[in-house]
């Protein structure tokens, strides 16, 4: 189980990077694009990072009993 939730952790961090880097160029652009996926980028990120810490805290939780 340990093994399963580090590998996700893993995956989600990468998620979380590919998810900014993918606003960040959309921003950089401008636009229409920027002003169609902005919003909905920012909200998937935050959802990303949002279960990345539920995983590293159900870990953290796991590596300390």
């Amino acid at each position: 189980m340990h093994a399963i939730l580090s590998i996700l952790l893993g995956v989600l961090l990468a998620a979380v990077l590919i998810v900014l880097l993918v606003g960040v160029a959309i921003f950089v652009k401008g636009g229409e694009l920027n002003n169609r996926w902005s919003t909905r980028l920012m909200s998937l990120r935050v959802a990303t990072q949002a279960v990345a810490l539920v995983t590293l805290g159900i870990l953290l939780l796991m590596r300390s009993s």
